[in-house]
């Protein structure tokens, strides 16, 4: 068994259904005066809002990538704890006004925390006392971190070869180095409901600094193990975490 199909041993979000979303606003969106730009976002706020409280938003994290891609600005995870609110979700998500305006390309995924990963650490992002959805701030990005989005898949193969040959603990064990080195702040997986375009797991790494996410990247390219995989990496940095924190606070 390949470490990257091993079974989960943490249970609790086993149920959570996970919206990965690559996202962005369209040039048109910058058409719009500051006026009406305020009463779509207030209204798509008030739509969303009313989708989390009825489908019992678990989480929501965004990240905003240092380089966007094209239409591409922003990653988001946003769970529920079943189908039914992820669909719900997504589909608010594109309605008109607001949904004219913006790039959306989802897929479903699952938290994946098999026991070979069990030494990630967990960060929670806390809410502001006080803080109010519906009450939009300045929205920014949190410069004190950045972050490794990782997109990866097994080499067509790599299950048939030994697990000492394709140097999985080595590996594991270059990863924890590096994460202990660099004081990883946060580590999650997901594991895709299917295959999306840049593979079936998704890796998000949270360090202090730029120096860390390199050690990361450059830990997992390395042979024998990098030689198994396909990655695409994308730096970010968390986007108003304390705010969207706050679209699931109690």
């Amino acid at each position: 068994m390949t470490p990257d199909t091993e079974p989960a041993t943490t249970r609790q979000d086993e149920d959570d259904v996970v919206i990965l979303y690559r996202g962005g606003r369209l040039p048109s969106w910058d058409q719009l005066d500051a006026e009406q730009q305020l009463a779509v976002q207030q209204e798509h706020v008030d739509l969303m809002l009313s989708v989390a409280g009825e489908h019992h938003l678990q989480s929501m994290y965004g990240y905003r990538l240092v380089t966007p891609r094209g239409a591409w600005e922003r990653f988001w995870t946003i769970a529920f704890p079943n189908l039914a609110g992820a669909e719900a979700w997504m589909s608010a998500e594109v309605a008109p006004p607001y949904g004219r305006y913006g790039y959306y390309e989802y897929d479903l995924a699952r938290r994946w925390r098999p026991e070979s990963l069990a030494w990630l650490p967990q960060r929670t992002i806390h809410a502001e006392d006080g803080a109010d959805p519906r009450v939009v701030p300045a929205l920014a990005v949190d410069a004190g971190s950045i972050v490794v989005l990782c997109f990866s898949r097994w080499q067509p193969g790599s299950d048939e070869i030994a697990p000492h040959v394709r140097g999985d603990e080595l590996r594991r064990q270059r990863l924890q180095d590096v994460a202990g080195d660099h004081g990883l702040l946060h580590g999650e997986v997901f594991r895709l409901v299917g295959s999306g375009r840049d593979g079936d797991l998704v890796w998000i790494l949270e360090f202090p600094d730029l120096v860390g996410a390199e050690a990361w990247i450059n830990a997992e390219v390395a042979p024998p193990g990098g030689s198994y995989h396909e990655r695409t990496y994308h730096l970010s940095r968390r986007w108003a975490p304390a705010y969207f924190a706050s679209w699931s606070s109690p």
